[in-house]
């Protein structure tokens, strides 16, 4: 019995997001976008108050840098120190 109700519950579940999961992943990527402006801006030269705070997450959007900067529309990376295309 617990198992058709799990089964119902997973399905109830898939009804309700499966019209709004392609937004929420939109939201999400514009999200991350942002965030990834934020972190790298101070290089690109542009002020950011809170550079003291992002500068200990560079490390661990590098490997993400290449995909982002693209999808900015920028052709090559934008920081001369940067070299990922």
């Amino acid at each position: 019995m617990s198992g058709q109700i799990s089964r119902f519950l997973a399905l109830l579940r898939e009804f309700y997001d499966a019209p709004h999961r392609g937004a929420l992943a939109r939201a999400k990527r514009e999200e991350d976008d942002l965030f990834m402006l934020l972190v790298f801006s101070e290089m690109m030269g542009v002020p950011n108050p809170a550079s003291y705070h992002t500068l200990e997450l560079l490390p661990l959007l590098y490997e993400e840098f290449h995909e982002w900067h693209v999808r900015m529309g920028m052709e090559r990376s934008p920081l001369d120190h940067i070299r990922c295309c």
